[in-house]
């Protein structure tokens, strides 16, 4: 249940800032109003008022109605709570895949289906950790810099987005997954002392993963192929890819074989002049035992 059990107070939206609905994203509208309308339904069905219902969830009448009028993303535990109150027998459990996948910026979501259905992955940046290897609290960091500043529903939207993005670790079979960073990057205390000993630690864990190779380019190259910015590619199981490039097309994704082969070269130049793997965290643990 989601009572704030010290103090006894129903929970508002105050609590749970970043769980309001982008009104621009079409679908995500769609899935909350017909989640919303389930939950009325089913409450008005057993003769439970919102006051009475909130109550046994934990949450105010107010974030009640507005759950049920799609106005808000309800959160994964107010949905089996919900299906526990009301006796649903688990259907209204069964949403959370859908309702939880809202909360996510479409591009972001657009971005995540494609890696979880890529069977290699490879990714060079120059100037972040890339994102799937962020702990959150460094991603917090990393987007609460960003200038005009997000607000913070907004950040901790886009947080949750990123680290759901990280379930393609957990993928059976795994996906093959190379990263390149700067060394400059990896010396740059983002958040804090605690939450940069955090990051670094997280870069050994991954790195030490048998489907992952993790480089690092070091500082005393003086040139090479990634000077245009971050580079990613994906590769499917039916032969198909997508690569984008910062200095390369616009910027856009492509796919054409011819575009997507001056990407693979600049990639693989890149890979060719970093760190090997084995450096690379003997690098991370020294930088680790000087923070």
């Amino acid at each position: 249940m989601s009572v704030d059990t010290e103090a006894g107070r129903l929970r508002t939206e105050a609590d749970e800032p970043g769980w309001e609905v982008d009104p621009d994203d079409e679908w995500g509208v769609a899935v909350v109003a017909t989640v919303g309308r389930q939950l009325r339904l089913r409450r008005e069905a057993v003769g439970m008022r919102a006051g009475e219902f909130g109550k046994r969830l934990g949450y105010g009448e107010d974030m009640v109605y507005k759950i049920e009028g799609g106005k808000r993303i309800p959160r994964p535990e107010y949905l089996d709570d919900a299906d526990r109150v009301l006796g649903a027998g688990g259907l209204i459990s069964a949403m959370k895949e859908d309702v939880e996948k809202v909360r996510y910026p479409k591009k972001v979501r657009a971005l995540a289906d494609m890696e979880a259905k890529a069977v290699e992955i490879g990714m060079y940046e120059c100037n972040i950790i890339a994102g799937l290897l962020q702990t959150p609290d460094h991603a917090r960091s990393v987007i609460g810099a960003a200038q005009p500043p997000y607000s913070p529903e907004d950040v901790e939207r886009m947080v949750a987005a990123r680290v759901a993005r990280q379930s393609v670790f957990e993928r059976d079979p795994a996906p093959a997954l190379s990263f390149v960073l700067e060394e400059g990057v990896l010396r740059r205390p983002i958040g804090g002392t605690i939450v940069w000993r955090h990051q670094l630690e997280r870069l050994l864990e991954v790195g030490r993963l048998h489907n992952v190779v993790l480089q690092v380019m070091p500082m005393n190259c003086d040139t090479h192929s990634g000077l245009d910015g971050r580079i990613e590619l994906l590769k499917f199981t039916d032969g198909t890819a997508v690569g984008r490039s910062d200095g390369a097309f616009n910027g856009r994704p492509v796919h054409d074989p011819k575009h997507l082969r001056i990407l693979e070269l600049r990639y693989g130049t890149i890979r060719a002049q970093a760190l090997s793997p084995r450096e690379t965290l003997a690098l991370i643990e020294q930088l680790l035992g000087e923070t």
